[in-house]
């Protein structure tokens, strides 16, 4: 057993009337010791439940944050040639299991006009034990999860992806995954995963998010870690796949100054129904037949996600322009010939 940790759960655990938040310093030192197992497993679980009800503090997830900066495996993308800066989405490490995901395509899209793309996630878990992404990519023929540090670097050169997969490249953090399965609830860990970014250099970051208070934390962790430029997305289940059927609300901060970005669907035509997820089956043949240029009920979300994010990012100069390239990439089978590169 370890005092010192007992002595920072005793901080967090105390009750309504006299627990205490956690400094940044002592809460990395808190997650370190449950990433190298030195907190003990009844230690460990009795930390994640009471800062689940406590709720943490930015500074608390700054420190987590850090911790997990300390210890997390990287990827460098200093050695990537492209006209655009890297980007790491944030998606729910335990998957999605009530509409279909368009993070794939939205991945191939700016993949394919030279956007680098860093995607990190962990395989089935729970709270949701919903479809995790590494999964979607080996079903469509990709597979990171047996892939070095160095392979995914090599990768992301040739292809303008890489994926950082957690039990491969960072196993302290995947041995606390069992514990969230015994508490029954997302611990603080899983806001930190929508943050992390494995990458040596500071790239843009988007996170996506369910509840406002998630983004109020993201942005003040942000702040206090000095990271200025990041966007945050309340998306389907919590991921960064935008709506169609209601209003996008986004974040958007360029070198710290910040900007609320808000967008109908309905005024591009692109309002409706987001495809409900029915199956694993059937969510890779949605998926692949948009990849393949066929008209199906998610090709309007794909060219919503993409087009969004291309204007975003910077490739195209107006929304219009972005949701317009994404349709061409999309009908003009450029989205299939980057999938047969990707497997090659």
């Amino acid at each position: 057993m370890s005092d010192r940790f007992r002595e920072l759960l005793k901080k967090v655990g105390s009750g309504t009337h006299t627990s205490k938040f956690l400094t940044r310093e002592e809460a990395t030192q808190a997650t370190l010791m449950m990433l190298q197992q030195e907190a003990t497993p009844a230690q460990i679980g009795a930390f994640m439940i009471a800062h689940r009800i406590k709720r943490p503090t930015g500074i608390e997830l700054a420190g987590m944050l850090d911790a997990y900066h300390l210890l997390g495996k990287k990827i460098s993308t200093a050695h990537l040639q492209s006209e655009y800066p890297s980007v790491c989405f944030g998606n729910p490490y335990d998957g999605r299991s009530r509409n279909v995901p368009v993070m794939p395509i939205t991945a191939l899209i700016l993949s394919t006009v030279g956007i680098p793309i860093i995607l990190h996630g962990g395989a089935c878990m729970p709270t949701k034990y919903g479809f995790p992404l590494v999964e979607m990519w080996q079903q469509l023929g990709i597979d990171f999860s047996n892939m070095s540090i160095e392979e995914i670097e090599s990768y992301l050169a040739k292809t303008g992806i890489g994926f950082i997969y957690l039990p491969q490249h960072f196993p302290e953090a995947y041995n606390l995954i069992p514990y969230r399965e015994q508490i029954g609830k997302r611990p603080p860990f899983a806001t930190i995963e929508l943050m992390w970014c494995p990458v040596t250099e500071n790239i843009p970051i988007i996170c996506g998010f369910v509840h406002p208070p998630t983004e109020e934390r993201i942005r003040e962790t942000f702040a206090l870690r000095e990271i200025k430029n990041y966007t945050t997305v309340k998306g389907l289940e919590g991921s960064c796949d935008l709506s169609r059927n209601r209003t996008v609300i986004a974040g958007s901060s360029k070198e710290g100054k910040f900007e609320r970005l808000i967008i109908h669907p309905r005024d591009y035509n692109l309002s409706g129904r987001d495809p409900l997820f029915d199956s694993k089956t059937q969510v890779i043949a949605e998926i692949q037949a948009v990849i393949q240029g066929k008209s199906t009920e998610l090709t309007p979300s794909a060219i919503l996600n993409g087009g969004f994010y291309l204007w975003h990012l910077g490739v195209s100069s107006s929304l219009n322009e972005g949701l317009s390239l994404a349709e061409e990439l999309i009908t003009k089978g450029k989205l299939a010939a980057k999938l047969k590169s990707l497997s090659s």
